[in-house]
């Protein structure tokens, strides 16, 4: 895995993949990389039109879907779609993510971050079983990120109904959650293989518009050195490459950044908390992410 880049990935003619938040930074990275190693790229962005510009700096096969993990509705029509145009799906990203924004609710009343990062993403990958398993060797990606060590899963209030809302705790729970996610999926699914990545300190709109979407001082000098210090876009998305493409990846682990803390640099095996491998707090959100979305999976 030694310095690892894009000139290492396979050929990958002939094969589909779904990129979710495919319209701009990791995503779009990713969406690239991708389609100029062959394979067709579908492109889940929540604006179409957004995502028909972002399609135009894709050299290759590409397609847009619209998908917006904010609204389950959204997130089953995407399923839908996809399931109709593609006989197997051969690797699904999970790349979309929203960051500390102010309180609010999805389409179906849950916690912004949390049902955006975590269930909306998770119903989609219940819905996309099927096709996956129609591919040997289908891989989930679940982008998750440092941030995750400072998550606490609160399986009384995961939507924060009862407690004072906190945008940068809700962010860090909705991380941990793709994490136990990604655990539990591999240990439950015999036929597709579940790895998680992050992207380390990475440059991209995520901070921005974290610090964009809050009047605090604080908050938006945070998101602006966030910005200054970051690792290039093209670095950030090496990881989730890695995880999606490397005949080395293995099923279970998370990927990330190898230089300091994590941070910035290429690809390695990236460290998880004890939170994070808690196999009875993964299956403990795995039947609670069947209760809220009112999606389960199609798993022997």
């Amino acid at each position: 895995m030694s310095r690892w880049t894009e000139a290492d990935i396979p050929d990958q003619t002939g094969r589909t993949v779904l990129v979710t938040g495919a319209n701009s930074g990791l995503g779009l990275r990713t969406a690239q990389v991708l389609a100029a190693r062959g394979a067709h790229v579908i492109m889940g962005c929540r604006s179409v039109q957004r995502g028909e510009t972002a399609r135009r700096a894709v050299k290759g096969s590409a397609e847009v879907l619209e998908l917006d993990l904010a609204d389950l509705a959204s997130v089953r029509a995407a399923a839908e779609t996809t399931a109709e145009k593609v006989e197997k799906l051969d690797v699904l990203i999970n790349n979309a993510g929203i960051m500390a924004v102010p309180n609010g609710r999805t389409a179906d009343g849950f916690e912004r971050q949390f049902g955006t990062n975590h269930l909306g993403h998770a119903a989609l990958t219940f819905l996309l079983l099927p096709a996956l398993r129609r591919s040997p060797g289908a891989r989930v990606v679940t982008v998750s990120s440092l941030m995750h060590q400072y998550g606490r899963m609160n399986f009384d209030d995961p939507n924060w109904e009862r407690r004072s809302y906190s945008a940068r705790s809700a962010y860090c729970q909705s991380k941990l959650a793709n994490l136990l996610f990604a655990r539990e999926l591999e240990r439950r699914s015999p036929d597709v293989t579940s790895i998680a990545a992050h992207p380390g300190m990475t440059a991209t709109d995520l901070a921005n518009n974290m610090a964009d979407a809050h009047r605090s001082v604080v908050m938006r000098a945070g998101g602006k050195l966030f910005g200054l210090f970051s690792q290039s876009v093209e670095m950030g998305a090496l990881p989730q490459l890695y995880a999606a493409t490397s005949p080395e990846a293995h099923g279970g682990a998370y990927y990330g950044p190898g230089g300091f803390n994590g941070l910035r640099g290429h690809p390695s095996v990236a460290g998880m908390t004890a939170a994070a491998r808690d196999d009875l707090a993964a299956n403990r959100l795995w039947e609670l992410t069947i209760k809220l979305t009112g999606i389960a999976p199609d798993l022997p």
